[in-house]
């Protein structure tokens, strides 16, 4: 992994965000090392549309639940309706128990 792109390292721990469980921009980024950068994991989560295999960008959130990305998924309701689909509560474009479904990068992979 230390030889990827910083965007396929992103993407890689995306991937590892179970179902029904999210995580922040600034979580991810600081896993990576890179504190500071959340800005730069927001824009690889609006180019992960593309990417194969998929990448599950609708669990990734801005630090306080908010659905700050919901714009890159075509409709302003799918990033809703995805998490609602893994049992995620939402409700005004923020997860209503955000700490119960946050997933934590650095305790969960520990590597």
């Amino acid at each position: 992994m230390e030889n990827d792109s910083f965007y396929e390292r992103v993407y890689w721990v995306v991937r590892q965000i179970p179902v029904g469980r999210v995580t922040s921009y600034g979580a991810i980024a600081e896993f990576l090392g890179t504190k500071g950068s959340s800005r730069m994991v927001g824009y690889a989560m609006g180019a992960s549309l593309r990417v194969f295999p998929p990448v599950p960008a609708h669990r990734v959130v801005n630090r306080t639940g908010l659905l700050t990305g919901k714009q890159h998924f075509g409709s302003p309701h799918l990033m809703q309706q995805l998490l609602e689909n893994e049992g995620i509560e939402v409700e005004h474009d923020q997860i209503k128990n955000f700490k119960q479904v946050f997933w934590n990068p650095a305790e969960a992979l520990n590597l």
